[in-house]
């Protein structure tokens, strides 16, 4: 008997063992979100399962559809790699890869590709339709289903369908989307994204980053509308565009559920809906009329949608004192605006939820204001629509070609340019166009311009904000002939505002102003950053003061002829400090109160609707912070909190006392719990400047994880500088040579391969500097093969200089080998022609005419037009008639 129940105890332990065991596994973590280092209240409303779930395109609401947003597989591959077999990783659909809330959290660079797989159940009806749609994926995607090819989309900002159908297999079904997506490294509008983001320059939202949905449709099915009020004779026109025009459209306008207008018509055809004691859409009354569409073939109804629209429209005209205005429903309308950059510190690109998209405008209608100018960004649909319920004026940007303007860069802008009016073109609260910024990749100003306002004509177009940019009274980028074509002559005048020049029949406006900065403690998304705005980081008080004076010199200029203005900015933006609000949209830096009554000075609305709605999410901020002497005197009584430490860690730093701040960093470090993550790292690259510090030796045994966090080969990227200048810098800037082996022989010793690496670098660029070619024989080639053309660090730009110098200064075939092979790496992404001059300049020395002459041309193509374009002839030319491109 005891045989028996030690045997089944040990039975019964076993099984439960296997049993937890497979719970376990079951039940194991998935997607979580990686902490950031600011995070808003509604990144906690966030779940795998229910990320975003509104229906994602309010214009042209259908009532049956299947989501796709949530967890979705993804991998990541060199960018000429075959689809991937494994897809190891799970990311959360539809944040960007690089934020917080997608679970992954990682940078992709240019010379990979993204990949994502989910399965999807759907039944494939007959006589029906099946459509995939893609509110925005950045930049270029390509969409497989069931490993058929079903199409493909270029631009980060405008939605995309395909249709499905013909791939779709029997229930259960295999969705693959691959992701190219070169950011500012590419041909395609990129906005403020950047790689290496700093100053007015934000963090990249790669790959999928709004909605993904499927809708049944029917073979007839209405594809598209064009709606266009007509409040001067009541009347509202509507164009539905379907796939076939074998049909007739019934189009029902409501106010709420009374029937307003009922009118049939054709498809393709322009429908006028009669619209009797028209309700007029303004911010201070945004009333929407619902309208219902419906398609009919042999009087059955095949498809069935609902929209909205809003009576309003906006011109130019005379007001009673003869200054040209602009008008909203006939009726001059000062634009009190807030330049929105629409970037969230959780979601990047994606608001964590649609509240909190909704909150921004709400918010910043509270404030006072009664226009946003949407800065070089497109928002997802329901953004627009909140701004219609809500009610403001929208100044919608177009999204900046690559500044440079490499080749394909216009056609992919004037591309954009065109998809962005045809999607956002039935929203009554977009009023103007904006088609450049400042000088960002402006070109063809007057005629893209024009052509805009020919394809929308019921809007404004301005054509040039920012074409006269002044800071602190100094004017940046004069141009004699900034405002063809345009409704408006537009200024950006930082800080304070100044009145645009006056041309006969267009508006005076100020496209932006102010930018001062102010940081609060605790709410910042890089405390290790003096943060950025346009005057030195401010006290509370002193910006509350200096946004008075500001509205004060608005009013003045207003009866002098002024219609518009837009602050810089509502909202704090990673390391730009200049927001009214912080940007976890938690602290208010103006008391709430004060900001409505300065603003009242010059519009007043009807916003007590929102005050009550936003207010109880904000504190408002401090005006009295405690001096750093202070805080010091509670470091030397005792005080020790990690948080305390890193705090004025920073501060000393600040304020020049190098021995505090060594002292204070090192101690947090001491303490805190995860030196590894992204926020810890940035602290220990600012304080580590020596191979004695704490933080050395970090980011030394970590560095796998680091490069993790950081980027490819970061890590190394910060060592080998920190090596070099403690054992290698002192040796070589004096006049004696360098005794190479002995430097060597020492790093080596104590830093294994990353000193070798590190000396043979500085060996390199020292050789290079001195033009002593019989060193550069001897390190240059094991540098490069070991190191330098796999580092990500090493850039293109320094391989191409070393390449350059080579050719210029040397005979030796051997170096220049050795330059050519550098050159031809920094051709591998990208082909600009300095470095394809480069490579044909090396070639033609080393005697392969040939090959020389035809990257040459290659060259001299590119920069067809341009103002340097003789340069490159000019040498062409020498080569074909046998002449030294060296002399």
């Amino acid at each position: 008997m005891v045989r028996y129940f030690c045997c089944f105890f040990l039975g019964f332990f076993i099984l439960s063992l296997l049993l937890l065991t497979k719970c376990i596994g079951q039940n194991k973590p998935g997607w979580k979100i990686h902490q950031p280092s600011l995070r808003t209240k509604w990144a906690d409303d966030v779940r795998q399962n229910s990320s975003i779930d509104e229906y994602p395109r309010p214009q042209m609401r259908r009532e049956k559809w299947q989501n796709l947003n949530g967890i979705w597989n993804y991998a990541i591959t060199d960018r000429n790699s075959n689809m991937p077999s494994h897809f190891k990783g799970e990311i959360l659909v539809p944040y960007p890869i690089e934020s917080a809330l997608s679970g992954v959290k990682r940078q992709l660079l240019p010379t990979q590709v993204l990949w994502y797989k989910r399965r999807f159940f759907i039944s494939n009806d007959y006589n029906q339709r099946v459509i995939l749609h893609f509110g925005a994926v950045d930049w270029q995607a390509s969409v497989f289903v069931n490993g058929k090819d079903v199409g493909s989309h270029t631009g980060g900002y405008t939605a995309f369908s395909c249709d499905i159908t013909e791939a779709l297999e029997k229930d259960s079904n295999e969705l693959i989307v691959k992701v190219f997506d070169p950011t500012d490294q590419g041909i395609g509008p990129h906005g403020k994204q950047a790689l290496n983001p700093t100053n007015i320059y934000y963090t990249a939202s790669s790959g999928i980053w709004q909605t993904v949905w499927i809708e049944k449709v029917g073979i007839n099915h209405i594809k598209s509308l064009r709606i266009n009020p007509d409040i001067n004779n009541s009347a509202v026109n509507v164009v539905v565009l379907g796939s076939s025009v074998d049909c007739l459209v019934e189009v029902t306008a409501k106010q709420g559920k009374k029937v307003v207008a009922n009118v049939e018509g054709k498809v393709n055809q322009n429908i006028v809906l009669p619209i009797r004691n028209v309700k007029l859409w303004s911010p201070e009354t945004p009333f929407l009329y619902d309208l219902e569409v419906k398609l009919k073939k042999r009087d059955s109804i095949v498809d069935n949608i609902e929209s909205y629209f809003g009576m309003r429209n906006v011109t130019i005209q005379k007001d009673v004192d003869g200054f040209e205005r602009i008008f909203l429903n006939n009726k001059p309308y000062y634009n009190l605006g807030a330049l929105d950059q629409g970037f969230w510190p959780e979601g990047l690109y994606t608001a964590p939820t649609d509240k909190a998209l909704a909150f921004d405008i709400a918010l910043i209608k509270a404030m006072g204001f009664n226009t946003i100018r949407k800065h070089i960004k497109v928002e997802p649909a329901r953004w627009y629509f909140h701004a219609d319920k809500i009610g403001i004026l929208v100044w919608q940007d177009f999204v900046n070609p690559n500044q440079g303007l490499p080749d394909g860069s216009r056609n992919e802008f004037e591309k954009q340019v065109k998809e962005t009016i045809d999607q956002l073109y039935n929203y009554p609260c977009i009023t103007t166009w904006v088609v450049f910024n400042e000088k960002w990749g402006q070109y063809d100003q007057k005629r893209i311009t024009e052509w805009v306002k020919k394809y929308d004509f019921s809007r404004l177009v301005n054509g040039h904000s920012g074409e006269l940019l002044y800071v602190n009274d100094k004017l940046r980028s004069p141009s004699p002939n900034a405002y063809e074509g345009s409704d408006m002559t537009d200024v950006h005048s930082y800080l304070y505002p100044r009145m645009p020049p006056y041309l006969t029949g267009k508006v005076r406006v100020l496209g932006e102003y102010g930018g001062a900065g102010a940081a609060v403690q605790g709410h910042l998304w890089d405390d290790l950053a003096k943060g950025w705005g346009y005057d030195s980081i401010n006290n509370l008080k002193s910006l509350r003061n200096k946004y008075s004076a500001m509205v004060d010199s608005l009013v003045v200029l207003k009866k002098e002829g002024l219609s518009a203005s837009i602050y810089t900015q509502p909202f704090d933006v990673e390391s730009e400090q200049n927001g009214l609000i912080t940007y976890d949209r938690k602290i208010v830096k103006i008391p709430f109160d004060t900001i409505q009554a300065i603003n009242k000075r010059l519009v007043i609305q009807d916003n007590n609707n929102w005050i009550g709605k936003v207010k109880l999410s904000l504190t408002t901020a401090r005006e009295d912070e405690r001096s750093y002497e202070e805080l010091l005197t509670e470091y030397k009584k005792g005080r020790r909190d990690s948080f305390f430490l890193r705090s004025l860690s920073i501060l000393a730093q600040l304020n020049g006392n190098k021995i505090d701040a060594k002292e204070l960093s090192d101690e947090y470090l001491r303490l805190v719990k995860n030196p590894l993550d992204q926020s810890n790292l940035k602290f220990i690259i600012k304080f580590t400047k020596s191979t004695d510090d704490i933080g050395f030796w970090i980011l030394y045994n970590n560095m796998l994880s680091v490069n993790h966090v950081l980027g490819k080969d970061q890590a190394e990227a910060i060592l080998t500088g920190i090596i070099e200048n403690r054992h290698v810098t002192p040796f070589v800037s004096n006049n004696n040579v360098p005794k190479w082996d002995d430097i060597l022989q020492t790093v080596k010793r104590k830093y294994g391969k990353l000193g070798e690496e590190t000396v043979l670098q500085a060996q390199v660029l020292y050789a290079v500097d001195h033009k002593d070619w019989n060193l550069f024989k001897t390190c240059a080639p094991r540098w490069f093969d070991e190191y330098g053309s796999n580092r990500f660090w090493v850039g293109n730009d320094l391989l191409n200089n070393i390449a350059w110098s080579a050719f210029e200064h040397s005979l030796d075939r051997d170096v220049l080998e050795t330059a050519l092979k550098m050159s031809k790496k920094t051709l591998q992404i990208d082909q600009p022609a300095l470095r394809i001059d480069t490579y044909a300049n090396i070639l033609y020395k080393l005697g392969r005419i040939k090959d020389a002459i035809m990257w040459e041309e290659k060259a001299v193509e590119s920069k067809k037009g341009a103002d340097d374009e003789a340069i490159y002839i000019e040498i062409l030319n020498k080569m074909k008639n046998g002449k030294a491109t060296w002399n």
